[in-house]
């Protein structure tokens, strides 16, 4: 296993933060989301709205938790109240660099967020995830989340996906 961090993001961390959510759409989500819409991501595209969202972060009760190895930030995690519940956190990201995937890195970023949402008292979490995306799915029910039976469906490239909500509680 690789030596890991996770910590709190940074406005500078931006960049980082936005080649490892492009890249890593672009592979988990190569067959379920239109090719056009993944190839026409960018990094620097995607940074401005990151910087915002870790500088406009309320810690610990939203914000952006990031994985950092010897190479440099490999994942991250966003999260903040639910728009629906705001006693109920919801988590909007958790990605890594395909080149971690399998290493635990998902897994020690979860347990991070779990820890943060805890500290920021919310009594439980919900996230979305692509019907069809079975390995995320395995990977969420593997950590102890359960679909609630809630389901949108998302348009993002143009495509009607069906999202499925898990929910969990907190420790």
């Amino acid at each position: 296993m690789t030596a890991m961090q996770t910590r709190q993001a940074w406005p500078d961390d931006a960049a980082a933060v936005a080649a490892v959510y492009v890249r890593s759409w672009q592979a988990a989500f190569s067959g379920l989301v239109p090719q056009h819409y993944l190839d026409a991501m960018t990094p620097g595209r995607e940074e401005p709205e990151w910087k915002a969202r870790i500088t406009e972060a309320r810690w610990p009760s939203s914000g952006v938790l990031v994985a950092e190895t010897e190479a440099g930030i490999v994942g991250l995690a966003g999260f903040g109240p639910s728009e629906v519940a705001p006693a109920i956190a919801e988590i909007g990201t958790l990605y890594a660099v395909p080149e971690v995937w399998g290493a635990g890195i998902g897994k020690q970023l979860m347990q991070a967020t779990m820890a943060t949402l805890e500290q920021a008292d919310y009594a439980q979490a919900t996230l979305w995830v692509l019907e069809d995306n079975e390995r995320a799915r395995r990977f969420y029910e593997a950590a102890g989340w359960r679909a609630d039976g809630a389901v949108v469906e998302d348009t993002t490239g143009g495509a009607s996906l069906s999202k499925l909500r898990y929910r969990r509680t907190l420790d």
